[in-house]
């Protein structure tokens, strides 16, 4: 990974049904870094993640990647960006290694099928690259997307409630993984209504007000 990579925010600001959700919010990650986003239902912590994902564009400020607004490296920066939400967006139709595959193709990248066999036991799926989505247990569909975002090699993670209904094992593995990620220079930006310990990283801190 890059290590000069910086994620980064200048008076940042949304309105949703003419009332402002938050304004003149700043904010940079550095390499190695997570940021926390707190906040009461309907303070805007969706409508962020949107924009940090290009999906809205921000009606006040800018975010830039690496220095540059995103909106002028659309295809570079959806590239470094891999999202992450409480539902587990797996085709149900496809087989455990398509989705990966999937995935990864739309990456613009290829997967050794070793590498996905290799990924899926450290998440307890070993053996399971062949079976339907739709006959795997919620959990087990929990872990096939974990190792969806370990196979990504996207810099950039954008984590919306990620431990949504995890029991402690889960929430472990999440956990670890976001730090080794964080450990080789990546970023992640994460909303949560649970603080979890990020191995010994302190997160900075974005709290919103509704």
């Amino acid at each position: 990974m890059n290590p000069s990579s910086t994620l980064s925010f200048h008076q940042l600001g949304c309105t949703r049904g003419g009332r402002p959700l938050f304004q003149g919010i700043n904010s940079q990650l550095e390499a190695g870094q997570w940021l926390y986003v707190v906040g009461a239902n309907g303070a805007g912590k969706t409508s962020l993640l949107r924009m940090v994902c290009g999906l809205s564009p921000a009606e006040d400020g800018e975010i830039r990647w690496n220095g540059i607004p995103i909106h002028d490296q659309q295809d570079a920066y959806h590239q470094d960006l891999c999202y992450l939400g409480h539902l587990n967006a797996l085709q149900e139709s496809m087989t455990v290694h398509e989705n990966l595959a999937f995935t990864a193709a739309l990456g613009g990248h290829g997967l050794p099928k070793q590498a996905a066999n290799d990924v899926l036991a450290r998440f307890g799926m070993p053996g399971r690259g062949h079976l339907l989505v739709r006959h795997l247990s919620q959990g087990q569909k929990r872990r096939v997307a974990l190792s969806r975002l370990a196979l990504s090699p996207a810099r950039l993670w954008v984590l919306d409630e990620p431990f949504v209904a995890m029991d402690d094992t889960g929430v472990r593995m999440l956990a670890n993984l976001i730090d080794d990620h964080l450990a080789q220079g990546g970023l992640a930006v994460l909303t949560s209504h649970q603080l979890v310990d990020i191995g010994q990283r302190p997160p900075q801190l974005l709290a919103l007000r509704a």
